[in-house]
């Protein structure tokens, strides 16, 4: 069975039933994303090595853009998703994109922060991080302040930024397991967004993750977000058909943003 014919089958027997609640009430789409996950569109990005569905950025785009004529919460959800996987699948152990690939992980970007350029009112940039990142052994303590974090307190891991071990500059990313000690998610998410999309900030103060949860080098993360996390999130979002510029993404690119699909042909 084709994604296309699954999303279609997701779509019409979860998804839409439940769409009207979600909007509503405000309510986490968690049958949505469980179905998703279990029709393999949550893996749909991750390589078939690891039981993935092996696609790229136009047919995660064409999901997305599908969902959000359904529910614009769960597309959010799936928006950062993708992006958050799409660093993962670079970088991430084996288990975690295996873990992706069956369906049973739900990841998240958790990059911006109030206290960045432009923050709380302004332009989130998410290439400039105040989060401090301390090593003791094989243990990295995390302290920071996340806002605009999509799935806040329902994704099972966050793609993270802080300030470098021991680099002079950039970032570094990490994977935060979301059930991580002292992780904390106000009960009324309050960070924008889509009604549904629990999108809010995320306070560690700080949380503790094995050293071995770095994605890519030390200093390394800022090459990362540019050449990988905005450009997806930028087409993921113009495949929802939101034009106007979210405080995430709005002047993300210091120069003329290029579309990262002028070169690829979508399926």
């Amino acid at each position: 069975m084709s994604y296309r014919t699954s999303l279609s089958d997701v779509l019409t027997g979860v998804i839409a039933p439940s769409a009207e609640v979600t909007g509503r009430e405000g309510k986490f789409p968690r049958g949505a994303v469980t179905a998703l996950g279990h029709a393999g569109l949550l893996g749909l990005t991750v390589s078939a090595e690891f039981g993935g569905g092996g696609m790229d950025l136009p047919d995660a785009a064409e999901v997305v853009a599908r969902t959000a004529r359904v529910c614009r919460a769960t597309a959010a959800v799936l928006q950062s998703h993708y992006a958050a996987v799409a660093v993962i699948e670079s970088y991430g152990s084996p288990w975690l994109r295996g873990e992706i690939a069956a369906g049973r992980h739900l990841s998240s970007l958790a990059l911006a922060e109030d206290g960045s350029p432009g923050g709380q009112g302004g332009q989130a940039q998410y290439w400039a991080s105040h989060s401090s990142a301390a090593r003791s052994g094989d243990v990295v303590a995390l302290r920071a302040r996340k806002h605009e974090v999509v799935a806040a307190g329902e994704a099972d891991s966050y793609v993270w930024s802080s300030r470098p071990l021991t680099a002079v500059d950039g970032l570094t990313l990490w994977v935060v397991p979301a059930h991580a000690p002292d992780l904390f998610v106000p009960a009324r998410p309050g960070g924008g967004g889509p009604n549904g999309s629990a999108t809010s900030t995320v306070f560690a103060d700080p949380v503790l993750v094995p050293a071995d949860a770095m994605l890519g080098g030390d200093g390394g993360g800022l090459d990362i977000v540019l050449r990988t996390v905005l450009p997806w999130l930028l087409e993921l979002r113009a495949a929802a058909g939101i034009e106007a510029a979210h405080p995430a993404t709005a002047g993300a690119f210091p120069g003329p943003a290029r579309r990262p699909t002028d070169s690829l042909t979508s399926s």
